[in-house]
């Protein structure tokens, strides 16, 4: 099995989101999580009690590691909410 499946990843404009006021580059049709994690940021928010960092898990919504505030909503699940210009994230 030397074939790879996929000659040539396609991706969509490159535009700039805004992560607890900085700008990160981010490409349309991805999701937030992605963006933060190709930009190097591995914690998503801290938990209350203990205060430990969690980030990216389950990448499907289901454990709700990488909620953030997007656009003043808080508890929105970063990895099913996709990237949009002038979009704003808090980190909780």
């Amino acid at each position: 099995m030397t074939a790879t499946r996929y000659k040539k990843i396609e991706r969509g404009e490159p535009i700039s989101i805004m992560v607890n006021g900085e700008a990160i580059e981010a490409f349309h049709g991805e999701s937030i999580a992605a963006a933060m994690l190709a930009s190097g940021r591995r914690a998503f928010r801290h938990t209350v009690k203990g205060k430990q960092a969690r980030g990216f898990f389950c990448g499907m919504g289901m454990c709700f590691d990488c909620i953030a505030t997007v656009d003043g909503v808080p508890h929105v699940r970063t990895c099913m909410t996709e990237v949009h210009p002038n979009c704003v994230v808090e980190l909780e």
